[in-house]
């Protein structure tokens, strides 16, 4: 009897420790439970399992800087994301497949702002009639379904996007990096034969993590004059101090050094040529790359940044500051 009234103690004592748990820390939990839902409910995403994007952005970063550009799509450069301007069989340009990732609920959209700022709560999800409304597209609805044909969709006048990117240090790897978080699709509109100056109408913010695992296979063409070639942007002749991107290809990608391969030797040969005719032997490249990876393993990328690589009898920089006026006079001195 004395077994059984003691087992009964300790039963209510732990439910009395159960309920007696901070309110905050329940609070945690659950939100932690949540959120493990969540991401187990995107980790079963057809298009997350097929096709993978990179690592999101760590939650507790120590430092993050968010920076917003302007894409322009006008520019030679950017004409895989706004060509084709209509569908031309299984190729779409970026804005084409953006709507249609939205019309048929595939990705969420969030309302734009009117003072800029994207927020991605529930309240602010994006009403697609209305926004088809205030912009004058014209569309149809059946059976409950919202339809706009291809003709309609106004892809020829998305000729610029609002990017969102942040930049923060990884405590983790002692690294900076640098990740897409959202992007916004803007209609141009207004220039006529009386005004050369389009006027600009954002449309909505997506997540770029939502529309990531989309995005990896769409086919995007590489040329607004040959209509069969696949993407192949020259990224040796863009131009960084333009406030554009680099077009990056997954095949110049060191999976094991994370590494763009061609990036790195067209800044080396560009940048160093007589320092690279130094070498001696035939394994440059390799050699390179691996002493690149070591000491950015051991030393951290900011210091690797800051000194020079040592190879054999090389010895490579892989960053120049731009040079101040006053720096230019001292060197004409």
């Amino acid at each position: 009897m004395k077994r059984i009234i003691l087992l009964f103690s300790v039963t209510a004592l732990a439910a009395c420790l159960a309920n007696a748990q901070p309110a905050k820390r329940r609070n945690t939990t659950a939100a932690s439970t949540t959120q493990n839902a969540s991401v187990q409910k995107k980790g079963t995403d057809r298009a997350s399992m097929q096709f993978p994007t990179s690592a999101s952005m760590p939650e507790d970063v120590v430092w993050k800087r968010d920076i917003y550009r302007q894409l322009d799509l006008t520019k030679d450069k950017n004409a895989p994301l706004y060509y084709p301007v209509e569908p031309q069989g299984k190729q779409v340009n970026l804005f084409t497949y953006l709507f249609r990732l939205i019309l048929t609920g595939r990705i969420p959209a969030y309302t734009y702002q009117l003072d800029g700022n994207e927020s991605f709560e529930a309240k602010d999800k994006l009403a697609v009639k209305d926004m088809l409304e205030r912009y004058g597209i014209y569309y149809e609805e059946k059976d409950g379904k919202i339809q706009v044909a291809d003709s309609d969709v106004p892809s020829g006048e998305a000729t610029r996007y609002y990017l969102k990117e942040s930049v923060y240090l990884d405590q983790r790897t002692g690294t900076f990096s640098t990740k897409v978080t959202a992007l916004c699709p803007v209609l141009m509109r207004g220039a006529d034969e009386f005004s050369t100056e389009a006027t600009p109408y954002p449309l909505f913010w997506v997540q770029y993590s939502d529309v990531a695992p989309w995005l990896s296979r769409l086919p995007v063409m590489g040329s607004n004059l040959n209509n069969v070639t696949n993407m192949t942007a020259d990224i040796d002749k863009q131009q960084p101090e333009e406030g554009k991107f680099y077009w990056g290809l997954p095949k110049d990608m060191d999976p094991k050094t994370a590494i763009d391969r061609r990036r790195l030797w067209s800044f080396l040969h560009a940048t160093q040529q007589q320092e690279l005719d130094k070498y001696v032997g035939t394994q440059m490249e390799k050699e390179v790359e691996k002493c690149i990876d070591q000491d950015i393993r051991t030393f951290g990328i900011i210091h690797v940044m800051k000194n020079s690589v040592k190879v054999q009898n090389l010895e490579l920089r892989l960053f120049f500051p731009r040079p101040t006026a006053a720096r230019l006079r001292s060197d004409r001195l």
